[in-house]
């Protein structure tokens, strides 16, 4: 029974089985109202359709789409100027160091280092220890508050 009912469904479409269906304002019913094209909203943008108009002009002119405008390169070219000299002033600052500045330089980091040591040993002590510190610290203060 199946296969009967879609031998007659081949049968009913002449067109070869296209499901698509024929619309049927196009018998000129005047009562009919005709659907208009939706608007894409994209398109519609006015940078979209600048940009549609600039990327035109350049393939009528021969211009890749890579290629970018003249102020545009001009100022990259410049940034990129001004990157590299700051580089080379900044490395030739370093280079031109007096040698006590280095001398500073370097204890600064001696310093630095034998701090970041001393915090490591307060993280390893004991508990106790850190508690006992905190409370000379608190009952000396509070001493110090009464006396003045």
């Amino acid at each position: 029974l199946p296969a009967s009912m879609y031998t007659e469904i081949q049968r009913e479409r002449p067109d070869g089985g296209n499901i698509l269906t024929h619309p049927d304002y196009i018998d000129g019913n005047p009562d009919l109202i005709k659907p208009k094209k939706l608007l894409n909203p994209v398109k519609a943008s006015k940078s979209h359709q600048e940009l549609h108009r600039e990327l035109l002009m350049n393939h009528k002119r021969g211009l890749g789409v890579d290629s970018k405008p003249e102020l545009q390169r001009v100022l990259e070219h410049r940034r990129r100027d001004l990157l590299i000299k700051q580089r080379k002033e900044e490395e030739e600052a370093k280079k031109l160091q007096s040698p006590f500045e280095k001398e500073l330089l370097k204890r600064h980091q001696r310093l630095d280092q034998l701090e970041k040591e001393q915090e490591k040993q307060e993280d390893h002590a004991p508990e106790f220890i850190k508690v006992k510190e905190n409370l000379r610290r608190t009952s000396t203060v509070t001493g110090d508050e009464k006396a003045a």
